[in-house]
């Protein structure tokens, strides 16, 4: 996401950095009132922003129902196995743009997620393990919950369950029986009947395959999808006026997100493959229920998640997936985020070792970064020259109106971001101190960093002004870990700066150089050996001249000391 961002975080409430300016002005223009298949501009308030839209194909502007209001609803889980690296790369690239839009341009997101909770995979996994689906659901669905925090995925403000709102459902499809877009067999089904909309149907591509999806015989049209459905022998039902039965798939997103929303909804995502039937599906039914033109104004579509050399999507069907808990074993919730951020929130994504490990490095090399920066702010780091006044020039941009929403934005260009900033603070020589220094232009860019990744969701581990209560969390999930190495580490320099000492009476050198005591040269070795012994433990000790900096690094397993990924430095 960061060649279009790179301009927006350089406006990020920054010091030394004006704030973001966005314009808001009331839009009027049709929303339930249209026809046709065309993206019609909704009425409401301009944010000043723009997006892309999958109705549209293009960016268009974000014109919200109410003011400072979005309101979001996302097709969630079916709960029967694993949640795996295809859900979270999805669920990922949509907490990043909800954070952008409610931390950098201050939109409260409304966000509602619906659980499907009955299903055919559930009961075909209920009567494999002799269990009841509720059963299964209710395992599946914890488990993606805990997925979801561990990668730092904000809940929504609720989720919804379908079998908690089958009553919903049952009604829902009365209205469109009476507004005469479906119709009852029979064999107790109820269908969406497609040529009642005429040409209204085909907002999304390859809406226009002929043989639609299977069911009875005695469907009008071979696209007419089912509404309801009658429960087999062995299977869950609810009673309906068609019969004892169950919902039908997309039915259950309409249902659940017209009953928290209402007639008009701003923003709906879902991965690509949902577009058709799921998405087309929902609007028809959704615009035939409300009587309107327009249900959903913007449409969301992330990219497919692939593994490395493999022409298919990740998915639970074709059992080429990999859990969320599992890939967690091996990698950081903030190393996967920085994953998702390396491509653009559309695009299909390759997984792999070595992609993983580019995002790992990425963060690394921030991290290393805002490491040194502290560290010579404190005077620890001694170097060349540093043209302060210089960098504060390069950090004054002049503000401008900020007129792209960061929803179609790439981080394709983290690395040049990350250059940029780096390439000031060039190889550094220790020399003696003394010389005037300013360094509070590394504060700002540490802090700009700071906050720029913790929008995303990534956390750096460094304190935060802004997020006291965050920070209180990082201090009391550490315990005394912090004051432990900072103790050891300052008994380790008095340590390394005796070894040091030079025969001849100067000041300490450098254990490559000569002139050292050599009964003292084990004690170097020893302090050598601790701090390659405490870097696998996420301790990480550096050696700058006579004196030494330390740092937590956060944990790929999540266990230990750096459970919550956390990192911090001195």
């Amino acid at each position: 996401m960061w060649k279009q961002v790179s301009s927006l975080l350089w406006r990020a409430p920054v010091p030394g950095l004006s704030p973001a300016v966005t314009v808001r002005s009331k839009s009027h223009g049709p929303s339930c009132s249209v026809s046709g298949r065309e993206w019609v501009r909704p009425s409401g308030f301009d944010t000043g922003l723009k997006t892309f839209n999958s109705l549209s194909k293009q960016k268009e502007p974000l014109i919200l129902t109410r003011e400072g209001v979005a309101t979001w609803y996302s097709c969630g889980p079916t709960v029967y196995d694993h949640a795996h690296l295809g859900h979270a790369s999805s669920y990922v690239r949509f907490d990043i743009l909800q954070r952008i839009l409610s931390r950098l341009f201050g939109i409260t997101v409304i966000h509602a997620v619906v659980i499907t909770d009955i299903d055919d995979k559930i009961i075909r996994r209920s009567w494999e393990e002799n269990v009841s689906p509720a059963a299964i659901s209710a395992v599946y669905e914890d488990e993606f919950k805990r997925d979801m925090l561990s990668l730092k995925v904000v809940p929504p403000a609720v989720y919804l369950r379908v079998t908690e709102n089958v009553h919903h459902i049952v009604a829902f499809i009365e209205k469109i029986i009476k507004n005469g877009h479906a119709y009852a067999t029979k064999e107790g089904d109820v269908y969406f009947d497609i040529q009642s909309i005429g040409g209204r149907y085909g907002r999304f591509v390859g809406a226009v395959d002929p043989q639609g999806e299977p069911g009875s015989s005695n469907k009008r049209d071979p696209r007419d999808f089912a509404l309801w459905k009658p429960s087999k022998p062995q299977e869950p039902y609810w009673e309906s006026p068609w019969g004892r039965g169950r919902p039908g798939w997309h039915i259950e997103c309409s249902t659940i997100a017209s009953s928290m929303f209402g007639r008009q909804l701003d923003i709906h995502s879902g991965g690509i493959d949902l577009a058709f039937p799921h998405h087309e599906n929902e609007i028809a039914q959704s615009e035939a229920y409300h009587q309107c033109g327009q249900w959903a104004n913007y449409f969301l579509h992330s990219g497919h998640l692939h593994l490395k050399g493999s022409p298919e999507k990740m998915s639970k069907s074709l059992k080429n997936y990999i859990s969320i808990k599992d890939f967690l074993q091996s990698y950081s919730a903030n190393e996967f985020r920085m994953f998702c951020l390396l491509s653009k929130y559309r695009s299909a994504i390759d997984y792999s070792d070595s992609s993983m490990l580019e995002a790992r490095s990425t963060l690394d090399t921030i991290s290393t970064f805002c490491h040194d920066a502290q560290a010579y702010m404190k005077g620890q780091l001694q170097c060349s020259h540093v043209q302060e006044d210089f960098l504060w020039s390069r950090c004054s941009l002049s503000p401008q109106p900020m007129t792209e929403c960061p929803l179609h934005i790439s981080v394709s260009t983290v690395p040049r971001t990350r250059d940029h900033h780096f390439s000031q603070h060039e190889p550094v020589s220790v020399q003696p101190a003394g010389a005037a220094r300013s360094p509070a232009v590394f504060g700002a860019m540490v802090t700009y960093l700071r906050d720029v990744l913790d929008v995303f969701g990534i956390d750096l581990g460094l304190p935060c002004v802004s997020c006291p209560l965050k920070e209180a969390d990082v201090l009391s999930s550490r315990g005394s870990l912090q004051p432990v190495v900072e103790q050891l580490t300052q008994f380790r320099s008095k340590v390394r700066e005796f070894a040091l000492a030079r025969q001849d009476g100067s000041s300490t050198g450098s254990p490559s150089r000569p002139g050292l005591y050599p009964d003292r040269i084990p004690l170097l070795k020893a302090c050598d050996a601790l701090r390659d012994d405490l870097a696998p433990l996420g301790v990480l000790i550096k050696d700058r001249g006579a004196t030494s900096t330390w740092e937590i690094k956060m944990s790929a397993r999540g266990q230990g000391p750096e459970d919550k990924g956390e990192e911090t430095s001195s």
